[in-house]
């Protein structure tokens, strides 16, 4: 039973890896609701779960026990083609290693995702346009992954993440691999987009630039929910 009000519904959710004759557990029967044009940040050591639950999340991986809800979307259930339908049109993903396919331009790598949704080319193109406009990017649109700067990379993968106009977007550790002012510039992007487009953010991270924009913070420990604020 899912309610109208939250965007994102999890209810014991569990994730458990195993390994050998052990298991691993990433996430540990945890409760969560999140309701839309939140911004949370989710916190925690390395090993505490943040990746693994945005995994889910995005639809990537799935539970091993208790429910998911996303958009409506029982994920917990969700067939395969289900599941690519929701990661093409609910769901954009901002990865640390910004995960550009290098011989394709700024412009191929920002319109793939829509392309691969079976959007036409000329109705994909304009709206890349406009997003690598307003990301400071139109003049790179032509160049490869190779040629741009870390901020450059992450932005694109930004454009890319937002080219099929998603209600939420995952970003993990979306800062890890920048420098101070590069980091902090993407963080306002992603704030941005949060405040000024609607969009629910959801933002695993050990660094605290976006704590000041939060509108909820959650700490993991062990895959747990070890406090929240």
């Amino acid at each position: 039973m899912t309610d109208g009000n939250f965007l994102i519904q999890a209810h014991q959710l569990t994730r458990i890896y195993p390994m050998g004759r052990t298991d691993v557990i990433g996430i540990n029967r945890l409760d969560l609701e999140i309701a839309p044009g939140e911004l949370v940040v989710i916190k925690g050591n390395s090993g505490s779960g943040k990746s693994t639950l945005l995994s889910l999340l995005a639809g990537l991986d799935r539970p091993t026990g208790g429910g998911l809800t996303v958009a409506g979307v029982d994920l917990a259930a969700a067939t395969e083609s289900l599941l690519t339908r929701y990661r093409r049109s609910v769901i954009g993903m901002v990865f640390q290693n910004f995960n550009l396919l290098p011989t394709l331009t700024v412009m191929e790598n920002a319109c793939l995702p829509a392309l691969l949704a079976g959007t036409a080319y000329e109705q994909v193109a304009g709206k890349a346009v406009d997003l690598l406009r307003w990301l400071g990017l139109e003049h790179r649109k032509d160049h490869l992954p190779s040629q741009l700067s870390g901020g450059e990379l992450q932005r694109t993968a930004i454009a890319r993440a937002l080219i099929n106009q998603p209600q939420i977007i995952l970003a993990d550790e979306p800062t890890g691999n920048l420098d101070s002012r590069n980091g902090k510039a993407v963080v306002e992007l992603l704030a941005g987009l949060n405040r000024d487009r609607q969009r629910t953010v959801i933002i695993a991270t050990h660094s605290n630039l976006a704590d000041p924009h939060a509108t909820c913070m959650i700490h993991l420990k062990d895959g747990e929910i070890a406090g929240r604020a």
